[in-house]
């Protein structure tokens, strides 16, 4: 499948005027990254797609048209712009946790182990009952069958995956679940039980610089976003949201564990604040907040922040017209949805790391050569917050949208593969320099990956630099 036919399938299923279709060119073709998925047509398509709704939301604000352009090379520069990060021109720091990667278990499978975060490391070793290295870790595995050792780390809230063949993932009940789902979900809340007609009334994309009525010169002045997400999809939608003009406020708990060089790759065009949602002041903080955003971008699991009184009817009560963005690692329904996962996890579980290994021709299982599903996922749920925007301008109503890893995973599977895909050549840092960008920041000179994007009325950009979590009050600018 084409990129371009990735992006009219993401396109007719949120609803849009195809004839918008006619203003975008995508340029490339797969393997653009040794894989044999379509990794090029993932990222191209994803991107053209919020590139595409950006521009839209332009054309609504001001009737003006724009032509939006998309090169392979580019996509997929971003879609690994956490491994071609630098700072001050030397290598940013460590992404991963020594222990994390795939094992093989005492029955002859192998299973994944996410171990970045600390305390996800330590219960690792404790349910293992070995030394905490990976002499000893290697050992304990071997004496584990790998379907028993994934339930017992699943039921301990910790972080791996059991390698599964396709098949053997789709026979999963959870597999079953995501298949029932569309790619993503837009949805009208019904808020406190209001119905469709009485929950918000149409409203503007964004406001405009103090009420003057101005024309806006990018697609999201004046909307405002809360980003209460951590990692890479969650972030990434955020740091998209931002690249348009809006004004993206990342809301962090400073109990919480981060990695430091995704919080500079993902935090560009973002200001940064910590709040406690342990503690009621800091949640009555958040929900006046909430109270004056239009985008509330959430990455926790499944009804997480719910107890919190951060669920969606409850924000869109509280705040009718608020576009509220879920993202998760196994979706929303089945019994995997309240499991820890993150993109290579997911990778593993459902068939991609097996698939990889497989046309590779390896011993041990093998992953796609960038983190597709975070990245991919993070855009579509800019895409459909953007989306839900210009619905809420027209309709009104307060909305929902929701995209998880796993459902991007089984879309990027249904695209197809290509048998000698894996022999591509890598893509080295020295291989797209022209497609980084340098910026003076608190932490120093940061070059990373410029979007990908060219729109020629409003063109992408980072206002505001990257800053170290905690940096801004928690309030909005105007």
């Amino acid at each position: 499948m084409t990129a371009f036919s990735a992006l009219e399938q993401v396109w007719s299923l949120a609803g849009c005027d195809a004839t918008a279709l006619g203003d975008i060119r995508l340029v490339g073709e797969d393997p653009g990254l040794p894989s044999v998925y379509r990794v090029g047509a993932l990222a191209t398509a994803t991107i053209a797609a919020q590139a595409l709704a950006a521009a839209e939301c332009h054309r609504w604000r001001t009737g003006r048209r724009q032509r939006v352009e998309v090169q392979q090379r580019r996509a997929l520069a971003v879609f690994r712009s956490e491994r071609y990060l630098r700072i001050d021109e030397g290598a940013a720091p460590e992404l991963r946790d020594p222990l994390m990667g795939f094992y093989e278990t005492r029955d002859g499978r192998w299973i994944q182990l996410h171990t970045n975060f600390p305390h996800h490391r330590r219960g690792i070793v404790d349910v293992l009952g070995c030394a905490d290295d990976h002499a000893a870790v290697s050992a304990a595995i071997r004496g584990w069958d790998g379907a028993v050792l994934d339930q017992a780390l699943a039921d301990a809230g910790l972080c791996a995956a059991l390698i599964r063949s396709p098949e053997q993932w789709a026979a999963l009940p959870q597999a079953a679940a995501l298949a029932a789902l569309p790619l993503f979900e837009i949805e009208r809340i019904g808020a406190g039980g209001l119905g469709r007609e009485g929950d918000a009334p149409p409203m503007p994309i964004g406001r405009t610089a103090h009420g003057s009525g101005a024309m806006a010169t990018r697609p999201l002045e004046g909307v405002r976003v809360l980003d209460l997400s951590r990692i890479i999809a969650g972030p990434v939608a955020g740091r998209t949201l931002a690249q348009h003009g809006a004004d993206v406020l990342l809301v962090n708990g400073p109990h919480l564990p981060n990695i430091a060089p995704l919080v500079i790759d993902n935090g560009r065009g973002k200001r940064s604040a910590l709040l406690d949602l342990r503690r009621e002041d800091e949640r009555a903080t958040l929900h006046a907040l909430a109270g004056e955003a239009d985008v509330f971008l959430q990455a926790y699991r499944p009804g997480a922040l719910d107890a919190r009184g951060f669920s969606p009817e409850a924000l869109a009560s509280a705040r009718p017209g608020i576009v509220y963005v879920s993202i998760c690692a196994y979706g929303h329904i089945g019994p995997w949805a309240q499991r820890r996962g993150f993109d290579s996890l997911v990778q593993s579980a459902s068939g991609i790391a097996w698939t990889e290994r497989h046309a590779a021709g390896t011993t041990a299982p093998k992953h796609l050569p960038c983190q597709a599903l975070d990245h991919a996922t993070g855009y579509l749920a800019a895409f459909g917050a953007m989306v839900a925007l210009r619905r809420r301008a027209v309709e009104g109503g307060s909305w929902h949208v929701r995209v998880s890893l796993a459902q991007t995973g089984r879309w990027l599977q249904s695209l197809g593969t290509i048998a000698d895909g894996w022999r591509a050549p890598d893509v080295r840092l020295d291989d797209v320099r022209d497609l980084v960008q340098t910026t003076d920041t608190p932490f120093g000179k940061v070059s990373a990956a410029a979007p990908a994007e060219t729109m020629s009325e409003t063109p992408p950009r980072f206002e505001r630099p990257p800053v170290p979590l905690g940096t801004d009050s928690a309030g909005w600018i105007v």
